[in-house]
């Protein structure tokens, strides 16, 4: 049980280390640009190469690797992450850029999907949560620790050297990876078209549904946050700094909090809990913009809300598909992709009809309630087949 726990722990470390490479490039775009003699505008594509290699390419390498064991696929992994962050480190024009990004998203995702494909075969059911729980803290300390040191790196030394050092110590987890951690089987010899059936099942896509409209409620506000503290809060640079790094504190908290309650309430009944939570909270801070503590409060609402739910999400996906986890949560990780582009252009989309951020929140609640409706559909359907199935046995 402890080896177990321990590779949970390691698991999270790497993620943090891959999700610190999708989310420093933000903090670092303007550097990048000056360096590399190219507009701002075209930098900010290093963001979306990334996150299409991560959508497209993970559920396609996750399907090919099904029934490899999970152990050395995670190094291979690792290897080329460290590949692309040396690629990343050592290149002067933007064509290599993207490519490198490229490498890194692929490589990233494969990570991901792995590790919480792993913690599902190591951990008893009554703990899945948790150990979910912990990989998406890896996850979410990128945001809160990562990206915070990356930028300060950048500004010490260079913006290359974010990507020498993620390299580093990428290379260090990968050799505690190979002498301590356990191998792990692959998943079973299921047909691909008996995968693509559950992945395809009413249950599963409604459950997409949930990630999609989730992520594009949490994209339109939180990208534009800033802006709307700024604006609405009279906020200024510094203490937005503040407030964010003590939101990001409270969601790691949450991450944890998420895990253990549903491992105690059940996946389905947390989600949908912290999805009612987290609509609420975003419709009512309009309401309260006035009051600067209140609307704090709601906006930390909001941030427990995002990140207890995360574990939920993934713990139920696995639970609707054991069989075909991997390529479920592959799939989930491009829709939850998809759904942070689609939510950011949606708010965009906003801004330019209203020239301002005021009704950000209420589009980003009317996204996340339509996806607590699709939870409600997901859940129902889940019911009604476990009923055929209980009928089916007993018959």
């Amino acid at each position: 049980m402890k080896t177990n726990a321990f590779t949970i722990y390691l698991l999270a470390l790497g993620v943090f280390l891959t999700a610190t490479s999708e989310l420093v490039v933000s903090g670092i775009l303007p550097r990048i640009a000056e360096d590399v003699n190219i507009s701002l505008a075209v930098a900010g594509q290093l963001i979306a190469a990334y996150s299409l290699s991560f959508a497209i390419a993970t559920p396609l390498l996750i399907v090919a690797t099904s029934r490899m064991d999970r152990k050395p696929l995670l190094l291979c992994s690792l290897a080329v992450f460290i590949a692309g962050s040396a690629w990343s480190a050592s290149s002067s024009s933007i064509e290599s850029l993207m490519a490198a990004r490229v490498v890194l998203g692929a490589s990233s995702g494969m990570f991901l999907v792995v590790s919480l494909g792993i913690a599902a075969k190591l951990v008893p059911a009554d703990r899945l949560g948790r150990a979910i729980g912990t990989i998406i803290l890896g996850f979410s300390s990128a945001m809160i620790l990562g990206v915070p040191l990356g930028v300060a790196i950048a500004d010490w030394l260079s913006w290359q050297a974010i990507f020498i050092l993620l390299g580093a110590l990428a290379a260090a987890v990968g050799a505690v990876m190979f002498r301590l951690m356990p191998g792990v089987e692959g998943d079973e010899p299921v047909p691909l078209s008996r995968q693509l059936k559950h992945a395809g099942s009413a249950v599963i896509l409604t459950a997409f549904l949930i990630s999609l409209l989730r992520e594009g409620g949490n994209s339109v506000f939180l990208t534009y946050i800033s802006p709307y503290l700024q604006q609405m809060l009279e906020f200024r640079t510094a203490d937005i700094a503040f407030l964010m790094l003590a939101l990001g504190l409270a969601g790691a908290f949450a991450s944890r909090l998420g895990g253990g309650l549903v491992d105690r309430w059940g996946a389905a009944r947390t989600l949908g809990a912290f999805l009612v939570l987290h609509a609420l909270g975003m419709a009512l801070l309009p309401f309260f913009a006035f009051s600067t503590p209140v609307a704090v409060g709601l906006i930390a609402i909001v941030f427990i809300a995002l990140f207890a739910s995360g574990p939920a999400v993934q713990s139920y996906m696995i639970q609707q598909a054991p069989k075909s986890a991997n390529l479920v949560l592959s799939l989930n990780t491009s829709v939850i992709h998809l759904g942070i582009a689609g939510g950011a252009g949606a708010g965009g989309w906003l801004i330019n009809r209203t020239a301002e951020v005021e009704f950000h929140p209420w589009l980003a609640a009317s996204l996340i309630a339509l996806g607590f409706a699709a939870a409600l559909a997901s859940f129902a359907l889940g019911r009604r087949a476990r009923i055929r199935a209980d009928r089916r046995s007993a018959a």
